[in-house]
């Protein structure tokens, strides 16, 4: 996998909608993104089963955790052994292939929105459109300061709200989607989940 292309893409966070799905612009666009604020606040902690597709068409399966503020984990089935996971400060990408990790202050992703204590959609995110159709209820983020910078989606289904999809466009137009399944929150997490350990010191082997 090219960490580096999934890193910009995956840390956006969101959205499909089936392509074929005829939507409906929401008019009342105010309320509905207060509805969609309120029950992101309110995922404190979620643990989900997820597909991720890339934009060469590449589909990885894996487990999601979160845990606000500031953490979260992406953790792929054998026999990939790349993972995500941020600790409340910085953001890990460990790339097998290479044995080496990357890593990035969390505020300096788009991460930060998923993983703020308080999650606003206004300031330095701009809602660009909310839509309904195909059964999802569909909000389009962007950046205020840098629309230029990519978009994000994300898809809910609806009675009761839950977040079911995102996708990622990013600057270059490359293009991540990743649909949850099986969705449970309210869990405890063992706490070092969220903490980087280097798999090659795990091995018994090292890094340069």
């Amino acid at each position: 996998m090219n960490m580096r292309i999934f890193i910009t893409a995956l840390l956006a966070l969101l959205v499909a909608v089936p392509a074929m799905a005829k939507m409906e612009v929401v008019k009342d666009v105010p309320a509905e993104a207060k509805k969609i604020e309120n029950y992101l606040n309110t995922l404190q902690t979620a643990q989900a089963r997820f597909v991720q597709t890339t934009h060469d068409g590449t589909q990885l399966v894996g487990t999601f955790y979160l845990e606000r503020p500031g953490k979260l984990r992406f953790e792929y089935d054998p026999p990939i052994e790349d993972f995500v996971v941020a600790d409340g400060f910085f953001i890990y990408f460990y790339d097998a292939e290479l044995g080496e990790q990357t890593n990035a202050p969390i505020g300096q992703t788009l991460a930060d929105f998923l993983l703020r204590s308080d999650i606003n959609l206004s300031g330095d995110v701009s809602v660009e459109n909310i839509k309904r159709g195909g059964d999802y209820l569909q909000v389009e983020l962007s950046q205020t300061a840098d629309e230029a910078a990519g978009s994000l989606m994300m898809a809910f289904t609806e009675a009761p709200l839950t977040l079911k999809k995102w996708r990622v466009i990013d600057a270059q137009g490359l293009i991540t989607e990743v649909e949850l399944f099986y969705l449970k929150t309210g869990m405890t997490h063992p706490a070092n989940l969220f903490s980087y350990a280097d798999p090659n010191k795990k091995r018994g082997g090292h890094t340069e």
